[in-house]
């Protein structure tokens, strides 16, 4: 199970750096997806990193203010966000991931860590 942090209340146009700390996790072509769920919504997947950090993948609608990175040497992985606005809100969870094609069609894949939680307000 992945452990997530870095969360925190954000002023809208801020920016936060979440880890996921995966440790002992060696696969290499598995994907490590980062989800966010909203109150009273599914989880939405927003990026995912194959476990070599060599490939990435994007929702669509938020290339350009989230980006993915992942410390193989740390076992981690980051997502950073900037110029937040108050709909990025949620808890943020990062999971193994079948990472292919549009974002609504990833397949998180074993258990849900803790998440961290991102509140986006002023």
């Amino acid at each position: 199970q992945f452990m997530e942090s870095g969360g925190g209340l954000v002023q809208p146009g801020g920016s936060l750096r979440l880890s996921c700390a995966t440790p002992g996790f060696t696969l290499s072509d598995t994907y490590i997806g980062w989800f966010r769920k909203a109150p009273g919504k599914q989880p939405e997947g927003i990026s995912c990193v194959r476990g070599d950090g060599r490939q990435t993948n994007y929702d669509d609608a938020k290339r350009g203010r989230f980006t993915i990175t992942r410390d193989i040497a740390a076992n981690t992985v980051f997502l950073r966000i900037i110029n937040m606005k108050p709909e990025d809100t949620g808890t943020y969870y990062c999971i193994p991931t079948e990472c292919a094609g549009l974002a609504r069609t990833w397949v998180p894949r074993g258990a849900w860590g803790q998440g961290t939680q991102v509140t986006v307000s002023s």
